[in-house]
């Protein structure tokens, strides 16, 4: 089964009071672009993620987050003691120079505001055990965006068995025009010839110009390249994943084969079938973007 490139997947586990998630999304790209965004206690364990993630999704452009909550909602912030002091000495020492008079209890409101006077400190060792959890989280949110994955690649690979068969089917309609395309084309150029009774025409030329003016419009080839593409895409997808460049090059070939046929065909019936093909590799094209 092919795989899309996006996806997302999102984990949470509880360790000594605190949430820890991780977060991962990701969309098409032509290689691996992995954007990180992990809480501080973490970051020396940056590059194993980027490993662990690496190995995983292969190909996307990805955007992976790791962070902690914490239920903070009963604790006090802890005011920085030496701060504070500082501060008052300060403030006297400069109300004394100056000869201004002492605010006193009133300057605590302002006393408050000034920088570092509230502190939270946190730990920032790492634990194994946290670590241990950590880490874990990371993993199976990875699982959950590889189980979108392929949710959303079964779908790509229903979508592109409908447009191939729609593209076959007609190519089978254009058979008949083609045949009765033929005809007109000879009695075409015979009437046109009869009506200028004074020219005296070479029958065996004729038939010699009018074989090498039908096989210039022949679209036998074109018609038989285009099956054999048709086949190979769908082998590929039933290939697996990984396969997502070589389906966009198959993609090409089929709009070769596709263009020349539009090309060659010369009444408005085959031009017509042409068209509608060429929605539904279209379809094809703009899908095959997302496949692994």
């Amino acid at each position: 089964m092919i795989l899309s490139m996006t996806g997302y997947g999102k984990a949470s586990a509880e360790f000594e009071g605190k949430k820890i998630t991780a977060e991962i999304k990701s969309l098409n790209s032509k290689a691996l672009d992995l954007q990180t965004r992990i809480a501080p206690v973490y970051r020396e364990k940056e590059m194993e993620l980027r490993a662990m993630i690496s190995v995983e999704l292969e190909r996307g452009k990805v955007d992976f987050s790791l962070y902690i909550e914490r239920d903070d909602s009963g604790a006090a912030v802890p005011m920085n003691r030496q701060v504070i002091k500082s501060y008052v000495e300060q403030i006297r020492a400069i109300s004394t120079e100056l000869g201004l008079h002492d605010p006193g209890e009133h300057w605590f409101p302002t006393l408050l505001r000034l920088p570092d006077v509230l502190t939270k400190t946190e730990t920032v060792e790492l634990s194994d055990e946290e670590w241990q959890v950590a880490s874990g989280v990371a993993r199976l949110a990875v699982e959950r965006l590889m189980d979108f994955r392929r949710q959303e690649g079964a779908a790509l690979e229903r979508k592109f068995h409908e447009k191939v068969d729609n593209i076959e089917a007609l190519l089978a309609q254009i058979e008949p025009f083609e045949q009765a395309r033929v005809e007109k084309i000879r009695a075409r150029i015979v009437d046109g010839l009869n009506s200028i009774p004074e020219v005296q025409v070479d029958r065996n030329r004729l038939e010699q110009e009018m074989i090498y003016y039908i096989e210039k419009l022949d679209i036998n080839e074109e018609k038989q390249r285009l099956k054999n593409h048709l086949d190979y895409f769908r082998k590929t997808m039933a290939d697996g994943h990984g396969q997502g460049k070589k389906l966009g090059f198959i993609a090409q070939e089929m709009g070769r084969e596709i263009n020349t046929t539009g090309s060659k065909s010369n009444i408005a019936e085959m031009q017509n079938l042409v068209v509608r093909m060429k929605d539904e590799l279209e379809q094809i094209k703009e899908q095959v973007l997302n496949v692994m």
